[in-house]
């Protein structure tokens, strides 16, 4: 039987891990992690062990291989969501505050790290992840959306991102938005069917107000609207 405590403590264990290595000034790992030679040994270990409990067929060394080789460019995209949030903020002091105290960057920092890993097909990890993330601040972003640089949620409480939503560049969102689903098809068990586009997609240079719900996956928000 798959022991669900210790699957838990061992995500966030990874999550804490590798927030680290792309923050080394921002997030504290486990007290007995000081460098970043340590952390990746360590993120090679927690992989495995949690690789063994929920998908022993994948591969934990070539998986650790192309997470640690992607941190560089998720950092980067990170980069430019705390210049969004710095920019598009008035009360916003410094890059600093934006890291330290806004939930987006808490919210943003755990999607952008569970995206890498939906897009290698690892099972529940992302998902728990955001869902956590979820837990801690109300931004519940589902991993498998896509969402391009420069992107800042202000407020961020009730902020809900569909797992086949698309948002581009330059985008900034209010408290309260939902970009979700409208209908479900349903097969002739009365299963739900899978795998379709269900979420909108949102262009570049665009601000969605707070409360707005944009629904549906025939649904596209032009950019600069």
């Amino acid at each position: 039987m798959l022991n669900y405590a210790r699957l838990k403590e061992r995500q966030l264990h990874l999550l804490a891990l590798l927030r680290f290595l792309l923050y080394p000034n921002v997030f504290a790992p486990a007290a007995e992690v000081h460098t970043k030679a340590e952390a990746e040994s360590a993120v090679r270990t927690q992989l495995r062990d949690i690789l063994e409990l929920i998908c022993p067929d994948i591969s934990p060394e070539d998986t650790a291989n192309t997470l640690l080789a992607r941190l560089p460019a998720v950092r980067k995209m990170l980069d430019t969501d705390v210049q969004a949030a710095y920019e598009g903020d008035p009360a916003a002091t410094c890059r600093e505050e934006v890291m330290l105290a806004y939930p987006a960057f808490e919210a943003i920092s755990v999607f952008r790290i569970a995206h890498e890993l939906y897009r290698l097909h690892i099972p529940m990890l992302p998902r728990m992840m955001t869902e956590y993330a979820h837990s801690v601040t109300g931004i519940d972003i589902h991993p498998g959306a896509e969402i391009g640089p420069y992107f800042f949620i202000d407020h961020g409480t009730g902020v809900v991102i569909g797992e086949t939503a698309v948002i581009g560049a330059h985008v900034k969102l209010y408290q309260g938005v939902t970009l979700g689903a409208k209908s479900f098809a349903v097969q002739p068990d009365g299963t739900l069917v899978k795998g379709r586009k269900r979420h909108p997609d949102i262009g570049s240079n665009v601000v969605i107000y707070a409360g707005a719900t944009i629904l549906g996956g025939g649904t596209k928000i032009g950019d600069g609207c």
